[in-house]
């Protein structure tokens, strides 16, 4: 493999110690991050989170911030590599990679990254306790120390027309999510971005899990609440986007020592 594609491999170049990667060129930051976006996949394919062609998550190119990275339609996440990504302009144009891109992909993705210019990743799919809780048109209760990591961070967009299609829909997703960093779609699934890829998804993971989590409490009892100044204080340090970007790491280096040939 090149030099360039060997350092984003074993984090040997990034210009910091410890917390996000900073790369010296372009170059690098993009295949860093396309790198991060394969692994993703890979990881929601492991833990089960595709559903026939649903399902997405975009990163933002470093140089040309109106397009992103996405997965083409009908690759299943268990077998994308990095070489299958697709760039895709706000205008919902391929101008890069081969394959079909997903309407709702773009329609939902362009509309965040265009409002948020702090959003580097997004990431949803129909994943089977997010789906499960949307239907409940609720915010997720204060029950464990993981669900603080989405206190006062969550919303739930309520208004659900079918597959989303329409441009106005994926703007009023957007306007829904406002600053937040994670959406239940009601009666759909879930949402969460990040201002890396690693949180964006370490956040889409941990928020399927506390849903799942919330469904077996009530399925038992009444769970109880934790109080608003400890879950406050609790959202500072699990919900903050170094946590997320760090909670990200150990998957990472399991996916990749799994999976090595997402790299190709």
């Amino acid at each position: 493999m090149n030099d360039i594609k060997h350092a984003a491999v074993m984090n040997i170049a990034p210009t910091n110690n410890f917390g996000p990667e900073e790369y010296a060129t372009v170059e690098e930051t993009r295949l860093h991050r396309k790198q991060r976006l394969a692994a993703a996949f890979r990881l929601f394919g492991k833990f089960g989170f595709d559903e026939g062609l649903a399902g997405h998550i975009t990163v933002r190119d470093p140089e040309k911030l109106d397009h992103f990275w996405v997965n083409p339609m009908g690759v299943s996440f268990k077998q994308i590599k990095v070489s299958d990504l697709l760039l895709v302009n706000h205008q919902g144009e391929v101008v890069e990679g081969e394959g079909l891109l997903n309407t709702a992909a773009f329609t939902i993705h362009s509309r965040i990254h265009a409002a948020r210019p702090d959003v580097i990743a997004a990431a949803h799919s129909h994943s089977i306790y997010g789906k499960s809780w949307s239907t409940l048109g609720r915010e997720l209760d204060m029950i464990t120390q993981d669900a603080c990591a989405f206190y006062n961070d969550h919303v739930v967009f309520e208004d659900f027309t079918g597959v989303v299609l329409d441009i106005d829909e994926g703007e009023r997703i957007a306007k829904a999510l406002d600053n937040n960093k994670a959406c239940i779609l009601q009666n759909h699934g879930l949402l969460t971005v990040g201002d890396t890829i690693e949180a964006a998804v370490w956040w889409f993971i941990t928020m399927e899990r506390t849903c799942q989590a919330q469904l077996l409490a009530e399925a038992a009892g009444t769970p109880k609440i934790i109080a608003e100044q400890e879950a406050e204080k609790t959202h500072e340090l699990v919900g903050s986007s170094l946590a997320g970007w760090f909670s990200f790491q150990p998957l990472y280096n399991v996916i990749i020592a799994e999976q090595p040939d997402l790299f190709g």
